[in-house]
């Protein structure tokens, strides 16, 4: 009979390592500041499931990831059923954005004014990393952070409180590519397991290897994985960069296989003895038995050392400008023999400023049980005491549309950022009208405009709020995308009034049929000469026939349409004998036919003042509200690519999208000029 075990409690904090070499499962509560550890376990993959940090077989991690979490589980006695995990850096991309924001006079700054000014510089940001051409993909925000306010041109740490008009910020926001972020979750899918928060394997690492209290220095962290080595900088009290490199502790083992020809296990072997044994032994892939000293490893290993220390060095100045002033090394690649000083030599460095992370951990965390000092732990501790004390804002659940959120970002989310990091953009919130059709009819230009766009949908705990709404633990998000309107269309007939019509009109110089459907720059020309090799069909003809208004009906029985018409226009014939409006004068029934008007609306048209321009729209289907975004494609604006800051306003007051308006309301919708 299986053993009934209790659920895990909301505090009991289940953080994943999910490494190219090994799963790393750690399990801990929060014990006033700092966490407490109480089992760690360790699995490696069988195969060579993950390249580079990245997930390749999702079955193989997904069953390694489970038998982690059962040994855990056996000995807990608890079942484990939320995760919390980190992606590694690969294919982080790195943008700067840009936002102004001018307000109409002098106002004290607060929550609201900051988060639209910083989410203007994110989308500047997201919009400047779709013009690079490196987004190939689809891409989560992972996280920003601000590298500058400014207020009336004066530069400012903090805004709220402040009074000011013109406000301007400059945010440094990192993108990751989604197939990282969704195969991590089809692992943990796969091992039965409901992601509760995730984060950034660099930004995990150094919260555990550099407490917040230590990063007032210019310290670095690279964490040396078997695949990768993520690096994060930190100065003035905040992280200010992090980066990945695709070299790491492989290198090394890759360099062992290729000198005295080993599989990839007994190289990882090798690798890991020489530093305690004089003499190694193994057996190489023919099945001779060898023998060889340490020291004749340490020469192989020697040169692979060197470029793994110069491409880290490389990496650290390029985020941090420089050489900093100390340098931890983190991860299992980091109890490499000689890498410290390695690095160091590749800075430039004092080689007592670089050393192998495992000090600071006590200052996070602690165990009764087991031994944390070892820097292959920097990350899964890392996960654990971010989660644990509150160091990402994800360790608690959030659910968008019954599924478990993906949530990445520090500090405050609103429901805007929670939508934006699983996928959706601003055209998802507020739609678009579909294109008009313009056409011109007799010389006269004739716009039939599209549909409105149906607005989006958004509730939190079942009660429909805007996105700036900040989001809490536990919260439950529903949203449904706005959905863009029906470009404008419309057939000859329907242009026209009637098939009658339409049958004796050239669209572009040629006949058509009568359920043409018009195109963009069409020109329309009605009671127009018809020649008979292209004439409309007889259904066509038919109708028009049976019509008071067509032209030549009464005329049917005395004359044949062949002599009405001209064969072609090339031959010129005496024979020939058009159609005009003085061979048809005099009679009634010939007369040029008006274009008809559109039939009138059942409901009245609405009407509204735009940047203090009278607007009148038709009215809705079923006289259906307009709300503030209907007004958006009047202003000109295209909200996937702002660059500047867009200002909002219903009769003076800051309005949203999805407000709904009243006749005589007046909008404001301004795009400030770009900065000199």
């Amino acid at each position: 009979m299986e053993e009934v075990r209790e659920q895990q409690s909301r505090d009991l904090i289940f953080a994943l390592d999910i490494g190219t070499r090994s799963i790393i499962g750690m399990v801990g509560r929060t014990e006033g500041e700092r966490v407490h550890i109480l089992a760690v376990e360790k699995q490696e993959h069988s195969k060579r499931a993950m390249i580079d940090g990245q997930i390749e077989d999702i079955v193989q991690v997904g069953k390694v990831a489970a038998q982690v979490t059962a040994r855990l589980e056996a000995r807990l006695n608890c079942k484990l059923t939320r995760v919390c995990i980190a992606a590694a850096g690969r294919a982080l991309h790195t943008e700067a954005g840009h936002f102004e924001l001018e307000l109409p006079e002098v106002r004290r700054i607060g929550e609201d004014l900051i988060g639209q000014l910083e989410a203007g510089a994110v989308s500047a940001a997201e919009s400047n990393l779709n013009k690079s051409g490196q987004r190939l993909g689809r891409f989560y925000l992972v996280g920003y952070t601000v590298s500058q306010y400014l207020v009336d041109s004066y530069p400012l740490s903090i805004l709220k409180g402040h009074n000011g008009q013109k406000l301007e910020c400059d945010v440094v926001a990192t993108f990751l590519p989604s197939e990282v972020v969704d195969s991590l979750y089809s692992a943990m899918q796969t091992a039965g397991l409901e992601v509760l928060s995730l984060t950034l394997e660099p930004i995990a690492a150094i919260n555990a290897a550099i407490p917040p209290e230590l990063r007032l220095l210019n310290l670095v962290m690279a964490d040396i994985g078997a695949g990768t080595s993520d690096i994060a900088a930190c100065r003035d009290g905040s992280v200010v960069g992090y980066t990945m490199a695709t070299v790491a502790g492989d290198e090394i083992t890759e360099a062992i296989m290729r000198a005295f020809l080993t599989d990839f296990s007994t190289a990882e072997r090798l690798k890991s003895e020489a530093a305690r044994r004089e003499t190694l032994r193994f057996t190489d892939i023919l099945g001779l038995e060898q023998e060889l000293p340490s020291s004749a490893l340490k020469e192989v290993i020697t040169p692979a050392e060197g470029q793994l220390a110069d491409e880290l060095a490389r990496r650290i100045r390029e985020i941090n400008g420089g050489a900093p002033s100390a340098v931890f090394l983190a991860g299992g690649g980091s109890k490499l023999e000689g890498l410290p000083l390695a690095v160091a030599s590749a800075l430039e460095m004092d080689p007592r400023r670089v050393s192998v992370a495992g000090s600071n951990f006590k200052m996070s965390a602690f165990s009764d049980t087991e031994e944390l000092n070892d820097p292959e732990y920097t990350t899964p501790l890392g996960i654990a005491v971010s989660a644990g004390l509150g160091m990402i804002s994800d360790s608690y659940r959030v659910s968008l549309n019954g599924h478990p959120a993906k949530l990445f970002r520090s500090g405050t989310l609103t429901a805007l950022d929670v939508l934006q990091m699983n996928g959706y953009n601003y055209a998802d919130l507020i739609g678009r009208t579909g294109s008009s059709l313009s056409v011109t009819i007799d010389g006269q230009r004739t716009l039939y405009r599209g549909e409105p766009a149906e607005p989006s949908s958004l509730r939190i705990n079942g009660t429909e709020l805007p996105p700036s709404t900040v989001i809490q633990a536990a919260d439950a998000i529903e949203f449904t995308p706005a959905r863009s309107g029906m470009p404008g269309r419309r057939s000859i007939s329907e242009a026209l009034g009637s098939p009658a019509n339409a049958a004796v009109c050239l669209v572009n110089g040629a006949p058509v049929s009568p359920d043409y459907e018009l195109r963009p720059g069409d020109t329309v020309v009605t009671n127009a000469i018809v020649p008979v090799k292209a004439a409309v069909s007889e259904k066509a003809d038919s109708e028009a026939a049976s019509s008071p208004h067509a032209i030549g009906a009464s005329a049917s029985s005395a004359l044949s349409q062949e002599s009405f018409v001209a064969e072609s226009q090339s031959t010129g014939g005496s024979e020939d004998i058009p159609l005009t409006d003085t061979t048809l004068a005099g009679n009634p029934e010939t007369e040029r036919i008006p274009v008809p008007q559109p039939a009138e609306e059942s409901f009245p048209p609405r009407w509204f003042y735009l940047n203090d321009a009278p607007l009148e729209l038709p009215a809705k289907p079923k006289g259906g509200p307009y709300y503030l975004m209907d007004l958006l494609e009047y202003a000109g604006l295209d909200f996937e690519h702002l660059d500047r800051p867009v200002t909002l306003r219903v009769n003076g007051e800051s309005g949203s999208f999805m407000r709904v308006l009243a006749d005589g309301d007046r909008v404001c919708i301004q795009l400030e000029e770009p900065r000199a």
